[in-house]
């Protein structure tokens, strides 16, 4: 069977220390390993692709988004609402930086969400529904878990740490919506606790409250620690090192950290924000405020039991968020968008041959095409593809339509083993002497059969204008149906 191609396009892992690059590496790297028996993934790739999942929203990205003829699926990793607090940007530019977000989502055929709460935003924005899919993110349990009591006393050695320190840590880019200001706040407040911050400024300066965040960053608390930005391949050794995460972001979508922290089983300490219940189950302790995040964390500190009790609720968010569950929405997300990808293509006939008649009468039931070569315009055709028959009689109308039930491509053929596959299937082909003779003398063969016949009102689409006899057209998402009245009386 033939493989379904993916390319990845993505440019999210060259900016380190951000999630988005995390997910990436996560997403490409499950579907590789567990799905290459149907999918033929590519990275960054120039050639085309039966789907093309775009991860970042680059200029070129776009470009190949409205210049591809395979099938766009678009990651949305942020909403624009969800850029205020990230980057500051003088607010003209930062408009038109939003708008183009949303022209980016727009033209996508299909959108994947890690927040199902975001649809709706989504929705609010123009974009349809049917057209959104919730797959939640994934992290490795391999790259992702709990080490030994004895690993962890040798990380904390590296680190300075004291076995009994109570160490709460915080991770993400430093920014002003990370809450990373409240992060040192509370720390300041708890003198005996040690914090811990990995990442950076991913964006430089351009860092939303960059000066402010500056100042903390170079001049934190004696308790505080700020690690900047740490090798992917070494956030298991930080999470393994700490007693609790504690993330008091004001706007996420699906923190990977969340999903690093809970391999690890290690107590998940989050700002009280809607967009997580419907993503971690309450398997996660909250606070609305410093005073109650304060409150929380001398509780885990305090009271082994609560502190257990939450180490099973994040292994639970682990459980959830299997290998196996999430691999097997994506197989199934990607084979149901290609199978249900319906490629148009314009098949023109001879008025001479009567072609167009002996289809409408039911005597002709397949079509032959062939080439110089294995890989053709044809042979890209698929079962549930819509074939439009156009017979060349000056005035270049679609007539009528039928859907491809089957597709027969051949290996290389000698002329005698061509001749005999056209005369095999001549009954359903009804080919003139000289079509025959035509088809018998390429190399390769692709043979279509088509279902029944529907005879439409006639129109007429831009790309008619500019062919030759038997020339074959597969239609492209940009093609358009020229907006010419015809009599409506059918054919």
């Amino acid at each position: 069977m033939k493989k379904i191609s993916i390319n990845m396009l993505s440019k999210a892992d060259s900016v380190k220390g951000q999630g988005v690059g995390s997910a990436y590496l996560e997403q490409v790297k499950l579907v590789t390993e567990g799905a290459s028996d149907i999918f033929d993934i590519r990275i960054n790739d120039w050639r085309d692709a039966d789907i093309i999942h775009h991860h970042t929203i680059e200029p070129m990205n776009y470009l190949r988004m409205r210049t591809s003829k395979g099938i766009n699926v678009s990651y949305v990793h942020f909403l624009p609402e969800t850029l205020d607090g990230s980057i500051n940007i003088p607010k003209p530019a930062f408009n038109i930086f939003k708008k183009y977000v949303v022209d980016f989502y727009k033209n996508a055929d299909y959108l994947v969400v890690v927040n199902p709460i975001f649809i709706n935003d989504l929705e609010a924005h123009g974009i349809s529904r049917e057209k959104i899919k919730y797959i939640p993110n994934y992290v490795s349990k391999t790259d992702f878990h709990k080490k030994s009591s004895k690993e962890i006393k040798a990380l904390r050695k590296e680190l300075n740490l004291k076995e009994d320190d109570f160490v709460v840590l915080g991770v993400g880019q430093v920014q002003t919506r990370k809450g990373v200001l409240d992060f040192v706040e509370v720390a300041r407040a708890m003198p005996d606790v040690t914090f811990i911050w990995c990442g950076g400024f991913s964006f430089g300066a351009i860092t939303d409250g960059y000066k402010e965040l500056k100042k903390v960053f170079e001049n934190p608390p004696s308790n505080v620690r700020f690690l900047g930005i740490i090798p992917r391949e070494k956030m298991n050794d930080m999470y393994n090192m700490a007693n609790v995460l504690f993330m008091p972001s004001y706007n996420e979508l699906f923190p990977m950290s969340i999903l690093e922290a809970s391999n690890v089983q290690i107590p998940i300490l989050l700002r009280d924000l809607e967009l997580y219940k419907d993503i971690l189950f309450g398997n996660y302790l909250i606070g609305n405020n410093n005073d109650e995040f304060i409150s929380q964390i001398k509780a885990l500190k305090e009271d082994k039991d609560k502190y257990k009790e939450y180490s099973l609720k994040s292994r639970d968010i682990s459980i959830f968020y299997s290998k196996e569950n999430v691999l097997k929405i994506w197989r199934d997300f990607y084979t149901e968008i290609f199978n249900n990808n319906e490629m148009k293509h314009l098949v023109f006939l001879r008025k001479s041959t009567k072609g167009l008649d002996k289809i409408k009468k039911g005597e002709k039931t397949k079509i032959i095409r062939g080439g110089s070569s294995k890989k053709t315009i044809f042979s890209k055709t698929k079962k549930g593809d819509i074939l439009y028959f156009i017979e060349k009689d000056g005035t270049d109308l679609i007539r009528c339509k039928a859907k491809v039930k089957e597709v027969i491509n051949t290996d290389k053929l000698s002329k005698e083993e061509a001749l005999n596959f056209v005369l095999e299937h001549q009954n359903e082909l009804q080919l003139t002497a000289s079509q025959i003779k035509k088809w018998a003398s390429k190399p390769y063969l692709t043979l279509i059969v088509f279902g029944e016949i529907e005879i439409i009102e006639p129109y007429k689409i831009d790309e008619c204008s500019y062919v030759q006899m038997d020339d074959w057209i597969t239609l492209t998402k940009k093609s358009k149906k020229t907006e010419k009245k015809v009599n409506a009386k059918k054919i």
